[in-house]
């Protein structure tokens, strides 16, 4: 089943971003009440901000729309889906966005950033309008591990008001309100066709370069943080990718994306220990970095984890879009570009 969605498609054009259209329910968006205080969102806030601004479909205000990011990796255990849990538990009225769908799918690589075209259309089926605030959430299950990928991505297209909770599993937990099964119509919209923010985009030819100055004298020195598990950036562990080497990038500092999180509830820590995190790790907030991961997926949970903490300029900041299944496959052997702790113990 393709989407949970029934969908009543409007024959239009997607406009581009900042065209007339768009003026002047942005506007009226600019004086809305409905603002939360930081990037992520309590259960409780998200639920207070539900009443006064309910997603519904005749409303012509800006609206709050929980937006389910749930994703698994290909080799989970239970062969869990996104739209599986979806489908199981979700915040009422929220809309899946599928994270194996919205992509590049020219790209060979997964999870690539789609089109602003693509974006645009994906959005518009979602019945999300630009004057909308989206909360991004993840399965009760993992509490955070996709939904700031797919935060990321709605900032990185321009999307003017996007927050992540923190997190369904404590939703849950404090028993607000959820529904399942398959289930209502959500009206298609016409979402403006918006322009990429390359500068939140690293590409493998600006971390190849990182990779091949690393310990050379006048580096830049930027740095290249892995969120990936230990075991696979050490080259000890497979990637969940049948075919795909471990390993790592020369210089990257491996910061697992859960060790940003509470072992116990899966939401982001508090600001002093995040920073407590980057600091024990010689992350310096002075110098750039870049956020991978094995498709870029995780790479986000750090990047969010960062800006919460302020740890490091935004301007400075990038998320390596390919990420590890990118790198694996397009550096050369005799480039050395791929390291294992053995290689650092000889």
């Amino acid at each position: 089943m393709a989407s949970l969605f029934i969908l009543r498609p409007l024959r239009v054009s997607l406009p581009r971003s900042g065209s007339q259209q768009l003026r002047q329910p942005a506007a009226k968006a600019a004086g809305v009440r409905r603002s939360f205080s930081s990037y992520l969102v309590t259960p409780q806030e998200l639920a207070e901000a539900l009443k006064k601004a309910p997603p519904s479909p005749i409303s012509s205000e800006p609206r709050v729309i929980p937006l389910c990011a749930s994703w698994f990796l290909p080799n989970d255990p239970e062969g869990r889906t996104g739209i599986d849990v979806f489908r199981e538990k979700r915040i009422p009225k929220a809309r899946f966005f599928d994270l194996d769908k919205v992509i590049d799918k020219h790209s060979e690589y997964p999870h690539m950033l789609p089109t602003p075209k693509g974006f645009a259309a994906a959005m518009s089926e979602l019945g999300i309008r630009h004057e909308d605030t989206v909360v991004v959430y993840d399965s009760k299950e993992l509490g955070i591990f996709s939904a700031p990928r797919v935060g990321w991505t709605l900032k990185t297209f321009g999307h003017p008001r996007v927050h992540i909770l923190n997190n369904f599993r404590l939703w849950v937990e404090q028993g607000l309100p959820t529904e399942s099964g398959n289930v209502w119509t959500v009206e298609c919209g016409t979402y403006p066709i918006p322009e990429m923010d390359e500068a939140k985009v690293a590409h493998f030819e600006d971390v190849r370069e990182v990779a091949l100055d690393y310990n050379k004298e006048g580096a830049e020195g930027v740095q290249i943080l892995d969120a990936r598990s230990y075991g696979r950036w050490s080259g000890k562990d497979p990637e969940p990718r049948p075919g795909l080497s471990s390993g790592h990038m020369p210089g990257s500092i491996n910061i697992p994306f859960d060790a940003v999180l509470d072992h116990q509830t899966k939401a982001f820590l508090p600001v002093d220990k995040l920073k407590q995190v980057f600091k024990e790790k010689g992350v310096d907030p002075t110098k750039p970095i870049i956020s991978s991961c094995g498709t870029g997926v995780t790479a986000c949970v750090l990047e969010t984890a960062l800006n919460e903490a302020q740890y490091g300029s935004p301007e400075t900041r990038k998320v390596y879009d390919g990420s590890w299944t990118e790198w694996a496959q397009r550096v050369k052997p005799s480039d050395s570009l791929i390291r294992t702790v053995e290689q650092h113990s000889e």
